[in-house]
């Protein structure tokens, strides 16, 4: 073949492969700052996992610290800063600090077992709740959807263990923090008239709860 056609040709092949090369690199750099961006620990995996194992749960889209995940046996206090618990609504964990401060000089430490959600991760978790209960309506009792979520607004907090529990059925209403279902002795929400007029009277569950209707 003549060099004058095949040259050209050449250049051409080196320079897709070239482009090719540099959208793999580029890939890889972006869910390397995405991995970087996650506070340590909580990319999404299991405690003690490998940066690889991290990869590759971010690379399944799996919801991560990001999204308010929170790994089981790595619960976070009140006072942390991770995204489950700073993007809950500003009044509420103010409340939350309050009463977790006095709960401590009663020997009672507060865990965050669930704040504030992503979207994406609500929708997880009511796809994952559908098939253990069998059905969307029994999902319902548990989970809400993202649009109707307390979690996703950041105004619902999941506390434990069993002794901040016991504390706050006892002093919650002090700082406003109630419990708003009778299924989930774990779920407070903010009700500042509480400190004055008591707690409101709690939902059976979820299913019962007018916003959950919107």
């Amino acid at each position: 073949m003549n060099d004058s056609i095949r040259t050209p040709l050449a250049t051409s092949r080196r320079r897709r492969i070239v482009a090719v090369a540099l959208t793999v690199v580029g890939g890889m750099v972006a869910v390397f700052a995405a991995l970087q961006s996650l506070p340590a620990g909580r990319a999404g995996a299991a405690p003690g996992a490998s940066l690889g194992d991290a990869l590759w749960s971010t690379l399944r889209g799996e919801p991560t610290a990001a999204d308010g995940r929170i790994v089981d046996g790595e619960e976070p206090s009140v006072f942390d800063d991770v995204p489950a618990v700073s993007k809950l609504d500003a009044d509420l964990l103010a409340a939350l600090r309050r009463a977790a401060t006095d709960a401590e000089a009663d020997g009672v430490d507060f865990s965050v077992t669930s704040g504030w959600r992503s979207p994406r991760y609500q929708e997880r978790l009511l796809r994952d709740a559908v098939a253990t209960y069998g059905s969307r309506e029994e999902a319902a009792r548990w989970v809400a959807t993202p649009t109707t979520s307390a979690h996703v607004s950041g105004d619902a907090v999941d506390i434990g263990p069993y002794a901040a529990l016991d504390w706050l059925v006892r002093y919650g209403a002090d700082y406003g923090l109630c419990q708003i279902y009778g299924n989930e002795a774990w779920h407070y929400e903010l009700r500042q008239e509480a400190a004055v007029e008591g707690c409101p009277p709690m939902y059976a569950d979820p299913t019962e709860d007018p916003r959950m209707r919107r």
